[in-house]
């Protein structure tokens, strides 16, 4: 009897690409590594406060569906592609194709370097943003700030931002399917939890805002802000609408382990981006409305220190009775925002033109008992060994998603050195904890670099 072969297996060989990986990903699992990857909180929440105060709610609620609108134009331009290109590679790989043998190198250099950046720095921003709720959930567990709450001084910061990043750098130390189950329940506990805060929020709120209000004030606060451009406060009042709308492609880099890659694939993007669509949209109405006091939620001397907007909207709304419970949900949807895994970075390994690439590529398929090995080490250890095991998994996967631009960069004589690379990526994670370091220690990183 005849064996079956997976269509998006058959488009692969039609593509002369070998099939190397296992296809056990079905379309709800897919789903809910791309949705958990974009995630329904951790981008809205970090920078709500801030595209609030540049431009007022307005700005903030119409922008969202101003970016939603276009960025479904990338989505479905981004679905076709992968229907017809479902490779591990993604977006590199079709970069290289769709520009031809005269620009396709140039195109696929630039673009695998744009997202290897783009996943270091997203990486540094959303450990930032969960480290934010944690200090938040902290300061009004202990009593607020009014009432002598701890407020997690820098040192502390950054222990819980390192700590962040080293459970995710154990999480994806496990099996695809392991990933895709932990992100399942993501997707059920964001979606339900979502439903909860936007229904729940408004109406135990005091007072909620006027519609006329929430659609259509325009504020900005020049003398907080230093900006007094309006355009240009508006520009950056839409930042935390682009910044949550995107990382739908890791449906894109799971397609070699997809069944039906060919069409699971592009349903997992284009149901990304409409779930978080709509959900985004109703956190923000729901945040917006719920305000009680605009000036009191940047107050220094309010609960919550005036150093996290969303969590002292929460308060007011329920009156610190209830904050663990939002707090809480908030905080775990942090474990579940940067889950596109190691797997799905095999791909540009393959070919093993980077540095040390076989050293990598050996190490990313180690036992789950040597993973375990290196987890305990690090326990047992001091921070620094800790952060060094933080930057070894990054390196990991980075390599992995760079390898097929890096080896033009290999034939180039005069070629980045590699130590002026590591203080690039160094500048980029530094840049996102920027209360931690001050400015003159991030431009002495960038020094040897101009």
């Amino acid at each position: 009897m005849e064996v079956e072969v997976d269509s998006g297996e058959k488009r692969l060989n039609e593509l002369g690409y070998k099939q190397e990986l296992r296809r056990e990903m079905t379309l709800f699992k897919t789903l809910a590594i791309s949705f958990s990857t974009m995630t329904l909180f951790t981008g809205i929440t970090p920078l709500y406060g801030s595209s609030l105060l540049y431009a007022g709610p307005a700005s903030l609620v119409w922008g969202w569906v101003v970016v939603s609108f276009f960025t479904w134009f990338v989505g479905i331009a981004m679905a076709e592609i992968c229907s017809s290109f479902p490779t591990t590679g993604s977006l590199y790989f079709w970069a290289a194709h769709l520009a031809g043998p005269v620009w396709g190198p140039l195109a696929s250099w630039c673009c695998a370097w744009l997202e290897t950046i783009g996943l270091i720095a997203g990486i540094g921003t959303q450990a930032y943003a969960g480290s934010q709720v944690l200090q938040s959930i902290i300061l009004l567990c202990t009593g607020t700030n009014k009432g002598g709450g701890y407020f997690a001084p820098r040192g502390v910061f950054l222990a819980m931002y390192v700590g962040l990043t080293v459970i995710w750098a154990i999480l994806n130390t496990f099996a695809l399917e392991v990933i895709a189950f932990i992100d399942i329940i993501s997707i059920w506990w964001q979606v339900i939890g979502g439903l909860v805060i936007v229904i729940m929020l408004p109406l135990v709120a005091l007072t909620t805002q006027p519609a006329s209000y929430v659609f259509g004030h325009f504020q900005t606060a020049p003398e907080t802000t230093g900006i007094s451009s309006k355009p240009y406060a508006v520009i950056l009042s839409v930042l935390v609408s682009q910044y949550s709308l995107y990382g739908y492609d890791a449906a894109a880099h799971l397609t070699e382990e997809t069944k039906g890659a060919d069409k699971n694939g592009p349903t997992a993007i284009l149901s990304s981006i409409g779930i978080i669509s709509i959900f985004g949209w109703a956190y923000i109405l729901a945040l917006t409305f719920s305000i009680q006091n605009f000036d009191y939620l940047y107050d220094p001397s309010n609960e919550t220190a005036g150093a996290f907007v969303p969590a002292q909207i929460l308060y007011d709304a329920f009156h610190g009775r209830c904050m663990h419970c939002p707090g809480i949900k908030e905080s775990l949807s942090h474990l579940f925002g940067v889950n596109c895994t190691l797997n799905t970075r095999f791909q540009p390994m393959q070919c093993g033109y980077v540095q040390l690439s076989a050293f990598f590529l050996d190490f990313l398929f180690l036992n789950l008992m040597w993973y375990s090995l290196l987890s305990l080490l690090f326990v047992r250890l001091d921070g620094s060994v800790a952060m060094l095991f933080q930057y070894l998994q990054g390196w990991s996967w980075m390599i992995r998603t760079s390898k097929q631009a890096l080896s033009i960069w290999e034939e180039q004589e005069d070629r980045f050195a590699w130590w002026q690379f590591c203080g690039f990526v160094t500048l980029v994670q530094s840049s996102c904890c920027q209360h931690i370091i001050p400015s003159s220690g991030i431009l002495s990183i960038m020094h040897p670099l101009l």
